[in-house]
């Protein structure tokens, strides 16, 4: 039953005007539908060729041929279809087709400019509702007034003009999903953008969506490894937790998340790529790097590109996480990557700005920090009940010389659980992965790591702090007594170590080898400039000596003492090997 509305005129659209009989049993079904007498006038409208069309107030009952072609349409697009010969599909369709007098409320745009359209008359939209323009543009309702609204579009706003008809589709924005989008390019509203051909989606996921409650979670207690000597060993990522990769610009943020992508090869678990503002060719590029090493098999890639609108770049976000939960849902493992958010809020507050909100610190609208906590919350390990499926968030904030204390940042650092803190300068020095050891944490910390990792890494993170302190106060001193010259050639080492070339992840045996030599003082004496060929020439030795004790601490995640002890006397004999052969080679 429709609601009270105050005064309301009934208008009625025909090429040739009814009879006394048809003009009664129009008022008996408006009375009938708003609770009282609604004056009915008729109005000729020769364009109608068949049936009529009458509004009444924002409602329009379109009984014309193209408004019974479009119920069936919508109608049709509710069936799942179960086979793939579509007509007998089409003929059940129209034997259960049931039309019915149900109205639908269109709305007129008032102003359209930027990206953002006025429209009025629609007094029952919602706000995130997708409204339909005459010229098939789409738009999602972001402001809801007393008289009329304002949304935002996601098409060409030259095709809208002032006066044009707008028409509720009663649906909020969603994402298509299924198996078919691995290895493939989308933009933000699913659509292919590789060249591809059409994606079959299996169904739809709302963009927004409330993340898991404190019940259908579990601990985040297994390791999302990597690949990366520094983070596996110091601040472990795991499966379901939110872990923040930030720094300046050209620092390797990128890096760690693809070479991230590329270490999940082989481990079952699906990644989502979502590129914000990035250029066109940029993505491209890492498109061809993750294809050309396999990585592209388990990986869809969701793109709004610098060029693209506002509106886009503030939905990728949301429609990539409504894919990822697709497969969370169905008890999997997902990385997805937040390329990054710094442009996600510019492109948020763009839109803010243009819809007339109050602008806050450094312009942002108020409600900024809900746009990125209610995203990164639906990350989560999800309980045995729920399908046991995690979601795991590296989103990528960009700083601007190192400021950490700016208003973005400090937004996600809050929301995250840990961040990876990466310093321009080490970057500028050869270190790379140029990750800062004393402003990076991960708030999971041991939980996700093997024991064999932990027994591996030991007091890394103590030794690395240590050398950091004394590399302080004596870089202005020439007399230092050897035992503190030992200890800053140590950590001279530990921190050759750590430097790793991108596209080149390690596995769990390889970093519990080099840390376990490592933390042994073997490298000690190694020289700097030779400390690369050292590390590679050490796990493909152990590979090929220990092959054994290699699969156990892959399989089981545990290095027993004797394993650890043999680790250390087949490094110190490489060692030896490797200086003897060092020293004959000149």
């Amino acid at each position: 039953m429709r609601a009270d509305r105050g005064h309301l005129n009934a208008v009625l659209h025909s090429a040739k005007e009814p009879s006394a009989e048809q003009y009664q049993r129009f008022s008996q079904f408006l009375t009938r539908t708003y609770r009282r007498e609604v004056p009915l006038k008729w109005e000729e409208d020769p364009s109608i060729k068949e049936g009529f069309q009458m509004q009444v107030g924002s409602d329009v009952y379109d009984w014309t041929l193209h408004g019974r072609v479009r119920q069936f349409q919508d109608y049709l697009r509710q069936l799942r279809p179960g086979q793939e010969d579509i007509i007998p599909l089409m003929r059940q369709a129209v034997d259960d087709w049931d039309p019915a007098v149900a109205p639908e409320e269109f709305g007129q745009v008032l102003t359209v400019d930027n990206e953002i359209a006025t429209v009025g008359g629609l007094t029952h939209a919602q706000y995130g509702e997708i409204l339909v323009f005459a010229s098939g543009v789409k738009g999602m309702v972001q402001d809801l007034r007393r008289d009329d609204l304002s949304c935002i579009l996601f098409g060409d706003s030259e095709e809208i003009t002032a006066g044009s008809m707008v028409r509720r589709t009663m649906k909020t924005a969603a994402m298509r999903v299924g198996q078919g989008f691995l290895g493939r390019v989308v933009d933000a509203l699913g659509i292919p953008v590789d060249g591809k051909g059409h994606i079959e989606a299996e169904t739809h996921r709302p963009i927004e969506a409330p993340a898991p409650g404190i019940l259908d979670r579990q601990p985040v207690n297994t390791p999302m490894e990597t690949g990366l000597l520094t983070i596996d060993s110091m601040f472990p990522i795991g499966r379901g937790q939110r872990e923040l990769i930030i720094g300046d610009r050209q620092t390797g943020k990128t890096a760690i998340a693809l070479d991230t992508i590329l270490n999940q090869k082989g481990k079952n678990v699906v990644c989502v790529y979502v590129a914000i503002g990035q250029k066109s060719s940029s993505v491209a590029q890492m498109v061809e790097n993750l294809r050309r090493r396999g990585a592209m098999d388990y990986t869809c890639v969701v793109s709004a590109p610098a060029g693209a609108s506002a509106a886009l770049q503030y939905i990728a976000p949301y429609a990539g996480c409504a894919l990822a939960e697709y497969f969370m849902y169905q008890g999997q493992d997902v990385l997805i990557v937040y390329d990054d958010l710094s442009k996600h809020a510019i492109a948020y507050r763009a839109l803010s700005l243009l819809l007339e909100r109050s602008p806050g610190r450094e312009a942002y609208p108020g409600d900024v920090f809900y746009l990125h906590s209610r995203l990164l919350e639906r990350a989560a390990h999800l309980s045995d009940e729920r399908g046991g499926g995690s979601m795991t968030a590296l989103p990528i904030v960009e700083t601007q010389a190192g400021d950490v204390s700016a208003y973005i940042p400090t937004n996600i650092i809050s929301i995250t659980d840990g961040q990876i803190f990466l310093e321009s300068d080490l970057f500028f020095s050869g270190q790379r992965p140029a990750v800062n050891v004393g402003l990076s944490v991960s708030r999971v910390g041991g939980d996700a790591q093997t024991k064999a990792m932990k027994a591996a890494a030991g007091a890394i993170r103590l030794e690395l702090a240590q050398y950091r302190e004394m590399e302080v106060f004596t870089q202005f001193s020439s007399d230092l007594d050897d035992a503190t010259k030992r200890q800053l050639s140590y950590g001279q080492g530990l921190m050759r170590l750590l430097r790793q070339p991108q596209y080149a992840p390690f596995s769990h045996h390889e970093q519990v080898i080099i840390l376990a030599a490592a933390m042994g003082h073997v490298m000690q004496d190694i020289p700097l400039p030779q400390m690369d060929g050292f590390r590679s020439g050490l796990t493909a030795y152990v590979e090929d000596q220990a092959p054994d004790l290699c699969r156990r601490v892959d399989q089981t995640g545990l290095l027993a003492q004797e394993d650890r002890e043999e680790i250390v006397a087949l490094a110190q004999k490489y060692r030896e090997d490797f200086l003897k052969q060092r020293k004959r080679g000149g």
